[in-house]
């Protein structure tokens, strides 16, 4: 979600407890459903927003989701993903050291595996389009905002695990409509040169958001804000935020 420099700490961040494959696979849970339990890591760079998801979702004779590890970056997710072989991974898509798209890359023979698959279903503020087909074609089974409630996002979770697509609404007809061509979209060089968050800030601006809004959306501070909105400006060889929304408008990016 937010840049390294933002983020509640890194190294050393990522939380793991013991696989216990043989975990009992009954509990008795209610909202996530009598007698399912999965076993669940959380993948974000912002401990306050796992924390938060970990007190609504984690609570496991209620749930049924037990949660097995956290961690706030590409290298511990894939480490702990590794280490505890989760049945389904709550995964931000913008993330120091890669993005979700490069956990799903270096975490493919896991979920290639008959016997005992990752599932991974992406959990991000954004609903950008390239975001939710980026997440996709590397493999993810859903693509949910941050906006879902806690039930909701319980459901997705064992949904996934059942190796069903998931999807908030909005969202499943960027799939639909990117897998329904079997032409490859164009490459916008330009576009390519910029980061995912400076993406994000980008596509805020385009719809008038001011930097403290923008801040308060990613969680970042109002001087990062500008810091990639003056990057976004340099690399695209643009003057101003106004001619930075006639940029991303006529790109459909708003």
């Amino acid at each position: 979600m937010s840049d390294a420099t933002e983020a509640n700490g890194t190294a050393g961040e990522a939380e793991v407890a013991e696989p216990g494959r043989d975990t009992a696979k009954t509990t008795e849970g209610t909202e996530g459903g009598v007698g399912r339990h999965v076993r669940v890591v959380l993948v974000d760079d912002h401990r306050m927003f796992r924390t938060g998801v970990q007190a609504e979702i984690g609570q496991t004779a209620r749930t049924g989701v037990e949660v097995v590890g956290e961690a706030p970056d590409v290298d511990q997710a894939v480490a702990v993903i590794t280490r505890t072989r989760p049945e389904v991974v709550l995964l931000d898509v913008h993330l120091p050291g890669g993005g979700g798209v490069e956990v799903l890359r270096r975490s493919a023979a896991l979920m290639a595996d008959p016997e005992q698959p990752v599932r991974f279903l992406a959990l991000s503020v954004s609903d950008a389009a390239e975001d939710v087909i980026g997440v996709i074609r590397g493999g993810a089974r859903g693509y949910v905002t941050k906006t879902i409630t806690g039930s909701d996002l319980i459901d997705s979770i064992f949904r996934v695990q059942e190796g069903d697509a998931v999807f908030s609404p909005r969202l499943a007809g960027f799939v639909l409509d990117a897998f329904a061509s079997t032409d490859a979209p164009p490459v916008d060089e330009d576009l390519d040169r910029l980061t995912q968050r400076e993406r994000e800030v980008l596509r805020l601006i385009a719809r008038g958001y001011a930097y403290k809004e923008i801040g308060k959306q990613l969680f970042i501070s109002v001087k990062t804000v500008e810091s990639h909105v003056s990057a976004v400006l340099r690399k695209l060889q643009l003057s101003n935020r106004h001619e930075l929304t006639r940029w991303a408008t006529a790109r459909r990016l708003v």
